[in-house]
């Protein structure tokens, strides 16, 4: 699977986990929506969640600050899918629910369409890479064996729940 990121470039450079990624060419970074490639782009905007049913051969993420990442910003061309509840593992969100970074976003929407590989790989470039699976295991696998995006949702809603 391809991996692309619109890269804002308005975040901390030295805690970029996109650059990082490009750097070990694991991932394309565009500096225009028209540069970005159409494929399922990651949105925490969108009415839709990402489940299996979404396979592409292209996964498109935003990299922007937290302050910066209102609905505006996610103007890319694709199908656009939020990533169901998982907490993050990077040490400025640690433990917060749907505050992840870029690599995280990647990573969990690898698993969900089913290439775990590739995640355990660019999350491998980090000290809390592997942390992000551990704590997310079991609603990632969850999420995983869901048919379509409802399902994703009805599962995610036992998470909220608790």
């Amino acid at each position: 699977m391809d991996l692309h990121v619109r890269y804002a470039g308005d975040d901390d450079p030295e805690k970029c986990t996109a650059r990082k990624l490009a750097r070990f060419d694991l991932v394309d970074l565009h500096r225009s929506d028209r540069a970005t490639p159409y494929g399922v782009v990651l949105n925490p905007h969108a009415e839709q969640a990402l489940s299996p049913a979404d396979a592409t051969e292209t996964l498109v993420a935003l990299d922007c600050s937290w302050e910066s990442a209102g609905e505006a910003r996610f103007s890319l061309p694709g199908e656009h899918r939020a990533l169901p509840y998982l907490v993050a593992a990077n040490p400025v969100n640690f433990g917060k629910p749907f505050r992840l970074t870029t690599v995280e976003a990647l990573a969990a929407g690898l698993v969900i369409l089913g290439d775990r590989d590739a995640a355990e790989r660019i999350l491998s470039k980090f000290t809390w890479g592997e942390t992000f699976l551990e704590l997310n295991d079991e609603p990632l696998r969850r999420y995983a064996d869901c048919e379509d995006s409802a399902e994703v949702v009805a599962v995610q809603g036992e998470y909220l729940d608790r």
